[in-house]
């Protein structure tokens, strides 16, 4: 044991422990041992990317994960890694090089680009790194993979290879995301939705042969009315039947369309009826399909108007467009009216701009293993916590689109397609590509490029960055068509900690991706992080200023500090409402963990009276120990048994607030503040050595339980206490699989541990009972107890320290003046004699005042229940909120006026 300074200082102590486990090599992984295997992914974040309090959530989980599996005797493996990111990383590229150099990626040229994109990731691409390793995280960093790896590359071209060869790749024109600023397609994920105050136009087209009629339509896009080629209506509504099979006007360029009838038209929106732009919104285009419609786009790539046959809108940026247009359509006679409108915009993460839907030449994929996919987590192979997930899951399982794989990037996967140059505008431009081109000898498809190369033009898009992270569980693993050691002890993996907005994403794809290139699933469970919000219910984020820097708050209150504050507000499937107090808490509980073990080392070392040449530690402590020993010890038990239930649950929050509860309320609150007088110079030197040896025992296991939430702090009072020799390391250690009261009877130890909880129970009603009569600080107050418990007498010391007692008599016989304060215990009738403890006067005025204000809050509650209006109109929580406080005051008051009687 050696001295532990006055104050913890975290920083110190968690650089000084990361650095010594990544010496002793602690978090690497050996596929040869004979252990049963653990395995963990990362979620790779991306390149560029810096920790936000997402990440701290999802990977102190991970590393909690992986930490109690190394105490329960597995290998584990957490292997780390980080995202290539390809638009984020390339417009971050890009904007460096039009402020410092004016120049656009087009002006380098390809691979000058590359260069200076592989430039930035090797100068920005550490930095998340090192902020998780701030974080405590123990990942196998020998093993830190990129997916930009050469052999992670090869894996990615070799996927779409195989997938193309049996037809499941293919390339076509379909409706996609586009972003006019990044000039690229974008999945899903890369769309972020905004409610907007928009605009709905009504405007009229006349019918073509019958001038003076008109069918009225809405439309929130009037920009784009040079690309309508029909207008649909409900089959169902009565009010256009005779309406379909004829046609109408359409405004500019002028051209007479058809009025088509079709069931994807919502009755109840705007007018009923929907003008059609099989271009420009992807339910128009699967119209235009049923429909045989022409597809005429009207919008550049960059969002601007590219219609020639209209001077007024060609060249104008889309939303100027969409006010000259509203305008032109006003001018003629053709706008009913603008209403506002609320809805729901698309906008593109990276850019901030609204997305565009585009008709796109772009490369698809139809997934492969979906049946598998979908019945892994149906049947419980694969176990989704929370469970509701697994019902959104199957949802998107069963209404699967194609997926784009393509995007119109540099930075990524280049797409493993090469076209013969004499062929290349007739292939570039044919209306889709698939299999049964590939036999024509114009393209090649091949993880390596033709032999003639110079012959032949490699495609240009890049593959979406989900196409190499689907891979992610087995690609990190070996390379293309190795089974390497570290493949076979490793995966499937055991645990996936992610966000539930990936689901479909990533989850979904690599369970596809692990049945069609592993033939198995990639993971058994799959943990979903919580959402974390601000207190007033909002999503993070820096634009509303509400987003911690994660760095900021590991400097102030250290990284343990940190993992333990937030993982006590991590509930299990509802979003999380962070405050800064609670990590602060976490900061508070550390200090608290320390100063319980300077108070044990202020005790010194155990010494046993009349040592026989035993050591100490041979001593029969639990046949010496009090009933507040064998308590504290038989709740560490039941501690250790509840976390097991609790880790199995992955209930995270939960095994947070019973590690808080034990140390702060049980050992710290409770049996510390009972073995006091153990440790007093006076006390005998047997109960001072049993008390020290429980103290001990207590906190050397505990410390183990608490490692995963806590590894810095954990490992430096291990050593510190002795618990640890130098050179070993905590996280090594395995849990005891014994209890530490297994040789103790269950009889026995309940009937210990009634006596420790009456007397706790006991000694919190005499504090509150001092505290009715403003005499909680006096430590000069007697206790008279009638009728004790037969074991009383052994534990009265104890009473007299936890309730700050001058005195305890037992005397069957006390009569107590009228007004004594009395309470009704576990241990027997115990009184509170007043006689010169309090000014008996000012105690009967300051009662009277109390009494008053009650009172008055009463009839005011009494009088709002009996509104009949309020009962009914209130909220039911609100109506019975009041009836509990009235309820509550009512039995205060009554307890007011029997304490001033008493007084009288």
């Amino acid at each position: 044991m050696s001295d532990l300074p006055k104050a913890y200082e975290p920083q110190e102590v968690e650089a000084k422990w990361y650095a010594a486990w990544l010496e002793g090599k602690c978090f690497e992984a050996d596929p040869s041992s004979e252990k049963e295997a653990y395995s963990i992914v990362i979620p790779p974040p991306n390149v560029t990317g810096i920790l936000h309090l997402g990440h701290v959530l999802n990977n102190t989980i991970q590393d909690i994960l992986a930490r109690r599996a190394r105490q329960l005797g597995k290998e584990v493996l957490w292997l780390p890694g980080t995202d290539h990111a390809g638009i984020a990383t390339q417009t971050k590229v890009e904007r460096e090089l039009r402020e410092k150099e004016g120049k656009t990626r087009r002006d380098l040229g390809r691979e000058e680009f590359l260069k200076r994109v592989w430039d930035f990731k090797d100068k920005h691409g550490n930095i998340i790194i090192s902020q998780l390793k701030r974080l405590g995280c123990s990942c196998d960093w020998s093993r830190e993979r990129f997916t930009m790896d050469e052999s992670y590359t090869k894996w990615v071209s070799h996927v779409f290879v195989e997938l193309f060869k049996e037809g499941l790749i293919y390339r076509g024109k379909r409706i996609v995301n586009w972003c006019p600023v990044s000039l690229t397609a974008l999945s899903d994920e890369e769309v972020i939705m905004k409610e907007q105050n928009s605009k709905l136009f009504f405007m009229k087209y006349e019918l073509t042969d019958a001038p003076g009629e008109f069918l009225e339509i809405s439309t929130t896009r009037p920009e784009t009315l040079m690309g309508d080629v029909a207008v649909a209506v409900n089959p169902k509504d009565p009010r256009f039947a005779k309406y379909v099979g004829r046609t109408v006007n359409r405004p500019f360029p002028h051209a007479a369309i058809p009025v088509i009838a079709d069931e994807h038209v919502d009755i109840e929106f705007g007018t009923g009826a929907l003008k059609i732009t099989p271009a420009h919104d992807k339910a128009d285009f699967e119209i235009g399909i049923r429909h045989n419609l022409e597809i005429i786009d009207v919008l550049t790539p960059d969002g601007h108007v590219n219609c020639p046959e209209l001077p007024e809108l060609h060249g104008l940026e889309r939303f100027a467009a969409r006010r000259k247009a509203a305008a032109m359509l006003e001018e003629m006679g053709l706008l009913i009216k603008i209403e506002e409108y609320k809805n729901n915009v698309g906008y593109s993460e990276r850019a901030d701009v609204p997305v565009e839907p585009r008709i796109s030449m772009q490369w698809f994929l139809k997934y492969p293993c979906v049946k598998e996919a979908a019945d892994a987590v149906a049947n419980g192979e694969i176990a989704f916590r929370p469970e509701r997930w697994a019902k959104t899951y199957a949802h998107w399982m069963e209404n699967l689109q194609d997926w784009c794989i393509s995007r119109q990037l540099w930075w990524g996967h280049q797409i493993p397609v090469w076209y013969r140059k004499e062929k290349l505008d007739e292939l570039k431009n044919a209306e889709s590509l698939d299999m049964s081109d590939f036999t024509s000898g114009d393209i090649h498809v091949g993880t390596e490029a033709p032999a003639d190369e110079a012959e032949w033009v490699r495609d240009e898009d890049v593959m979406d960055t989900w196409f190499s992270s689907w891979l992610w569980p087995f690609a990190t693993m070996a390379n293309v068509g190795e089974e390497t050691p570290t493949l076979k002890k490793f995966y499937p993996t055991t645990d996936l900690v992610t966000g539930p907005d990936i689901i479909f994403f990533w989850v979904a794809r690599m369970i596809m991706a692990g049945f069609r290139f592993q033939g198995e699933l990639p993971f058994k469970n799959v943990f979903f992080t919580a959402l974390i919000r601000d207190m007033k219910g909002r999503k993070l984020s820096k634009s509303l200023g509400n987003s911690p820097d994660p760095i900021e708050l590991m400097d102030k209150y250290g990284s343990d500090g940190v993992r333990f504050g937030l993982m006590r507000i991590a509930p299990l499937g509802a979003d999380m409402r962070y405050d800064e107090e609670q990590i602060e808490g976490g900061r508070n509980f550390a200090n608290k963990l320390y100063n319980a073990c300077r108070f044990r080392e202020m005790a010194g070392q155990i010494e046993f009276p009349e040592n026989d040449g035993e050591d100490d530690e041979d001593h029969d402590v639990v046949g010496m120990a009090n009933c507040f020993h064998i308590d504290i010890l038989a709740k560490l038990d039941v501690l250790a048994a509840d976390l097991d239930k609790i880790y199995a649950d992955y209930r995270f929050g939960e095994l947070a607030q019973r590690l808080y509860e034990f140390l702060w309320s049980d050992f710290c609150d409770q049996f510390l503040e009972a073995v006091k007088g153990d440790l007093r110079d006076s006390a005998a030197p047997e109960a001072r050595a049993v008390t020290v040896s429980v103290m001990d025992t207590v906190l050397s296991r505990y410390l183990q339980l608490l490692h995963p939430f806590m590894p810095h702090i954990t490992e430096e009072l291990s050593l510190r206490m002795g618990y640890m020799n130098e050179g070993e390391f905590l996280m090594l250690a395995e849990l005891p699989e014994e209890p530490v009261l297994a040789g103790l009877s269950a009889e026995d130890t309940a009937a210990e541990q009634a006596k420790a909880a009456a007397i706790y129970e006991t000694a919190g009603r005499i504090r509150n009972l001092k505290a009715e009569y403003n005499v909680a600080t006096r430590r000069d107050v007697k206790l008279v107890i009638k009728s004790p418990v037969a074991w009383f007498g052994e534990e009265k010391s104890v009473l007299a320290i936890l309730t700050g007692a001058g005195e305890i008599l037992l005397d069957d016989a006390y009569d107590a003046l009228k007004g004594t304060p009395v309470a009704l215990t576990a241990v027997g009738e115990i009184y509170l004699p007043l006689e010169g403890l309090i000014d008996v006067e000012a105690e009967k005025i300051r009662l009277t005042r109390e009494i008053g204000k009650l009172e008055q809050e009463l009839a005011r509650s009494e009088a709002k229940l009996s509104n009949e209006s309020f009962v009914a109109r209130a909220p039911a929580e609100v109506v019975e909120q009041e009836k509990a406080r009235l309820e509550e005051w009512r039995g205060k008051l009554a307890q007011l006026r029997e304490m001033l009687q008493g007084l009288a």
